[in-house]
This record gives C-alpha cells, structure tokens and sequence, in this order.
C-alpha cells in the first residue's frame, strides 16, 4: 500500500506542475551510449590485415593497429614478416562472432576463423577459431591484438619467429633464436632417420617451438599444463582429424631443452615418424603399436645398451615381473617421457616383430593396421605367430633382460 501512495504522489505532482507552468512537460530521455562492438567495421579491418599478409605488406598490416599501441603494431608487422619468412599461402580471416562483451576501455574480443598452409611442406590448409581483440579507432576499427582465450594460439600468428628452412625441414621458434640451429639439426637427422625406415615418405618435418609450456598449451588449444611433463608432442595444427589436415611437432621448451644429446635426437626422431605415419590421424593402430614403431624408428641406428633404452621397463620387471598384456591406453595416460616403462617395453614388443620377421614384416604390419586389418590375421601371415605367442616372446624378453 505504501508503494502505491508513493506512485500516486509522483503521478499528482506532475499533473500539478503542468497546471502553473506555462511549458509542457517532456520526460528527458536516457542518455545514449554508442555500442563500441563493430562487426562489420571489425571484419573490414580483417580484410585490409588479410590483404597485407598476402601482399607481404609490413607497413599496411602495423598501420591497422592504434595509433601509438607499439605492441599491436608490431605483432601485426610480425604477422607478415613470419608470413613471409614460412611461405603462407591461402591465407584467410573471417570474423565469425564476439567472444564476449566489450571492456570499459571499449576493447572486445571476436572468434575470427583462420586458414593458413606453409607451401612446399603443408598439403592442404589450417584452419581454425583464432581470437582476435579489437577496439574502435578514429575513423574504423583498430587491432588490438591476435591469440589468447579460449581458443588456438597458432605460434607463427602469436608474435615474431626466428625461422630456418631447408628443403626436407621448416623450424620456426618463437623464444630465444640461440637454438634454433640446433633444432633445425636434430630436425634434419630426424628426416633422416624416418626415410631409413619409410623411404616413401617425403613430405618433409615442421618443427614448431612455442616460448614455453603455456605457449605450447595455447597453440594446442590445451588446458593449462596439460603438456607441462611432456617434452615433445604430434599434432595437427587445427585439432582437425582429417586426413589431409597438415601434422607438425610441437616442442615444449621447458622440458626439450633439458635433453642432452641422444636423448634429445631420439625425441625429435620418434616425433617425426609420428609425423611420417600421420599418427595423429590414426585411430585403428593399437597405443603399443604406435608409440613402440616411433621409437623404433628412432632408435634403430642408435648404439646404447639396453640397460639406458629400456631401463625403465627392466627395473619395473625385476620388481614385478613381466607385464600380462601389451601397454595401452593407461599405461600411455600419464605425463610420462618417451623413454618411460610404457614406452620402453612398446619399443621391445616391435623389436621382437623385427627380429622374428624383419623391418619390412614389421612396415607392412603397421601399415596394414593403419587401414583397419586385424591384428591376428596379420601376426599369423606376417610372423606366424598368434597373439599370444606373440605375446608371451615379449614378455619372454622382457624377463631375459631383466635378468
């Protein structure tokens, strides 16, 4: 009742000003507050950034960000110049939606889709949602600055890249350029490496080195620290399972960097055999398959005894014996390195296949099992073995190193 009356006093002292004032009264409107959000302005200036990465325009692309913001202007001149240096081509953005509301300073930020392909190592395109931050300008929309949030953060688009290229490798690194030869080395042994076992292979390696671990979780579009114990990791470059999506390793730099020598070369090489098979892309190859052919590959030519490439499993059968059954999908589940227990006896259970039936028996098993056969079928007309014969020669060998 109470809020009634007061209605009614608001209602009867208007009517009553009209009575002795000669004006009308005219309600004041709200004040109006213009939406900072432009999508068609925004995706103007996505056109202009696109043209300037095509026509390798450094100038063009800085001039799209705020006048005065040093750090836009020059991960937009960065854009260009590593779009230059990696040789992209069918290069596209697209801005698809805002990806919330605008701050009080009036930036936004949109989901704005993004193709890219490195000519003369990708096949077909990347393609992915990249978010774009964007902020009214004088006369447009400037760019404030490209990556971050819930999206992919590709390493070449995140800000300037120290580059090298050679015919079979492209190494691109976004930390400090000190090791970027000796990546680009361990890269072209790893090539190397692959075409001794996979001579068809000849699309070439992609080794992209994100600033750090976070880095590394951006460009994947990861949780954080998700790959924080991993040194190396496989990828599509757009989450895609397709089978022409371009594959290329990833390094986290805060662990590889730790790798000495053999160590370091075994990670690259079992990476890029990943790369050769189109691992990522592999939904049929059995875990102790997949990961056992990459480190044989890598450690084919390697002269170590076995109490360093498989002293993980050795110690882990002295104590408990012989595992019953192949690793798979919880053994491989932790942040372990590749020459953890899981990885070691995988390695072991392909050298037992090469030793009973050769290198080439072991290809074609791999290959035939990328294609969907059945394992048993294969063992019997590839070794002539049945599982578990198959099976129990592993574990016969694992309990023979172990003494």
């Amino acid at each position: 009742m109470a809020g009634l009356s007061l209605c009614l006093l608001v209602v009867v002292g208007a009517v009553a000003w009209t009575l002795v004032d000669s004006d009308p009264y005219v309600a004041p409107e709200p004040p109006t507050r213009e939406d900072p959000v432009d999508a068609g302005d925004a995706s103007r200036t996505l056109t202009a950034l696109q043209r300037a990465v095509e026509r390798r325009d450094g100038g063009g692309a800085e001039s799209l960000a705020a006048e005065g913001d040093v750090r836009a202007a020059r991960q937009l001149r960065a854009l260009v110049d590593n779009a230059d240096g990696l040789g992209v081509r069918d290069f596209g953005l697209r801005y698809v939606d805002e990806a919330g509301a605008a701050s009080g300073d009036g930036t936004w930020e949109a989901s704005v889709d993004a193709t890219w392909r490195f000519q003369g190592f990708d096949e077909a395109p990347s393609n992915t949602e990249v978010i774009v931050r964007f902020r009214r300008g004088g006369d447009g929309v400037d760019v404030v600055g490209i990556g971050g949030g819930d999206a992919r953060t590709p390493v070449w688009m995140s800000g300037p890249v120290t580059i090298r290229r050679s015919p079979d490798t492209l190494v691109l690194v976004a930390g400090p350029a000190e090791r970027v030869a000796e990546y680009e080395r361990r890269a072209r042994v790893a090539v190397t490496d692959v075409r001794a076992v996979l001579p068809r292979w000849r699309t070439g390696l992609v080794v992209e080195v994100p600033v750090d671990a976070a880095g590394l979780d951006q460009a994947l579009d990861a949780d954080p620290g998700e790959y924080a114990g991993i040194a190396a990791v496989t990828s599509s470059t757009d989450g895609s399972a397709a089978p022409d999506t371009p594959i290329h390793v990833f390094l986290n730099p805060d662990i590889y960097n730790r790798l000495k020598g053999v160590g370091a070369q075994v990670v690259m090489s079992h990476e890029a055999a990943h790369v050769a098979t189109e691992a990522p892309n592999t939904a049929t190859v059995p875990q102790w398959l997949l990961e056992g052919f990459a480190d044989y590959v890598a450690l084919r030519d390697v002269d170590l005894p076995f109490s360093v490439t498989a002293g993980q499993i050795i110690r882990q059968v002295r104590r408990d014996g012989a595992p019953a059954d192949l690793p798979g999908s919880v053994e491989f589940g932790g942040a372990d390195t590749h020459l953890g227990a899981a990885y070691e006896s995988a390695w072991l259970a392909c050298l037992v296949l090469a030793d009973r039936g050769g290198e080439d028996a072991l290809v074609g098993l791999y290959e035939a099992m990328d294609e969907g056969a059945d394992l048993g079928r294969e063992l019997g007309s590839r070794f002539g073995w049945t599982e578990d014969a198959f099976v129990a020669a592993w574990r016969q060998r694992l309990t023979d190193l172990a003494g």
